[in-house]
């Protein structure tokens, strides 16, 4: 079988007002996250497949975000196969906050990458 690359982007090529999706767990999400991303972890993502249809119907490009890019070239691979337009995040949170890109918690505390 011949497969096409997974596309994706590294976290520079990442526009700050990117729409990014984080497939992440409720723990890593609260220890850290992008502002104003999409959180619908990688567990419930089928059960939630209409919220990112929903928040995506502008046609914007979908950045999706794990921690290292595992889970997330799965969820890129589906969102494709779907005909969204959805780039993997090389490198995931651990290389966003590596390069110094914002992150930020919903309770105010210091962001990290769990």
């Amino acid at each position: 079988m011949n497969f096409a690359p997974l596309p994706s982007v590294d976290v520079a090529a990442v526009p700050s007002d990117g729409f990014v999706l984080d497939v992440r767990e409720d723990n890593e999400w609260t220890a850290g996250h992008v502002e104003g991303a999409l959180h619908i972890p990688m567990s419930d993502f089928v059960a939630r497949f209409g919220e990112l249809t929903e928040a995506a119907d502008d046609g914007r490009r979908v950045h999706v975000m794990c921690r290292v890019g595992g889970r997330s070239a799965q969820v890129t691979q589906y969102l494709v196969q779907q005909g969204i337009d959805a780039v993997n995040i090389d490198g995931g949170m651990l290389a966003w906050d590596g390069a110094g890109r914002p992150m930020v918690t919903d309770n105010g505390s210091p962001a990290f990458v769990l």
